[in-house]
């Protein structure tokens, strides 16, 4: 009896020979390990007639940034819309873990976490109540309570205030705390220092750096200078160059 290995469309075979009888023992499927989690293919965005951009290919891996550059009206948050599924580019492709967002629809929403220009937390809530409904909306992490959230993100003592009652800079500190306390990988940022004094943008840069550390990935607009103080990768594209 003769053993030999024979590669039959992807797949490697171990198989007895004896005499022309084949035996199949084991077969050893391998299974291909996705490049990168989120990944665009040649994006095109057009809007009012005219290209905002085109051919637009990049790749998002665990523990890295992806910061969009560019005048006003470049597309960046055009892109961003199209990175969170809720604008369809003329052409292109966007994929998460190797599959199309659009045909994903939830099983990759529940990955992403989306913060706009606008807060969107309810004014007559309490900050306590706008981080439970963000929570009930995902995943809740479990390493971290919703007081200690508060705490992060400079809003301790202000538990039970009604939210409307808190100024801009403590309304966008609140957006903020309702990305801490959901498990999604993926957020996705639009001027994440709006209203943001020069000490709650660097509190804020330290939880970003803390999300990209455990692994997670982002996709933000600013015109901020980031001060990231730990090595972290910034994929960096500037749409006004497109």
């Amino acid at each position: 009896m003769v053993a030999d290995l024979t590669r039959v469309s992807g797949r490697s075979r171990f198989r007895d020979k004896t005499e022309d009888n084949y035996i199949v023992h084991r077969i050893v499927t391998t299974t291909a390990v996705p490049t990168a989690t989120f990944e665009a293919r040649s994006l095109e965005c057009i809007r009012d007639d005219r290209v905002l951009f085109d051919d637009l290919c990049f790749t998002i891996n665990p523990g890295e940034a992806l910061v969009l550059e560019g005048r006003n009206g470049s597309g960046k948050t055009s892109l961003l819309r199209i990175i969170c599924g809720i604008r369809l580019p003329e052409s292109g492709a966007v994929l998460w873990e190797g599959e199309d967002i659009f045909r994903l629809g939830p099983e990759f929403h529940e990955h992403t976490a989306y913060l706009g220009h606008k807060d969107g937390s309810k004014q007559d809530l309490t900050p306590l109540e706008n981080l439970r409904i963000a929570q009930g909306l995902g995943k809740a992490r479990e390493d971290i309570t919703l007081e200690e959230a508060l705490e992060q993100v400079g809003l301790y003592g202000f538990e039970d205030v009604p939210t409307r009652n808190l100024s801009a800079g403590q309304q966008r500190r609140l957006a903020i705390a309702r990305l801490l306390v959901t498990d999604a990988k993926l957020w996705i940022l639009d001027e994440p220092f709006t209203s943001l004094d020069r000490k709650g943008i660097e509190q804020m840069e330290r939880l970003f750096e803390g999300h990209l550390q455990r692994g997670g990935m982002a996709a933000m607009t600013t015109h901020h200078r980031i001060g990231f103080k730990e090595e972290v990768k910034l994929v960096r594209i500037n749409l006004s160059e497109q």
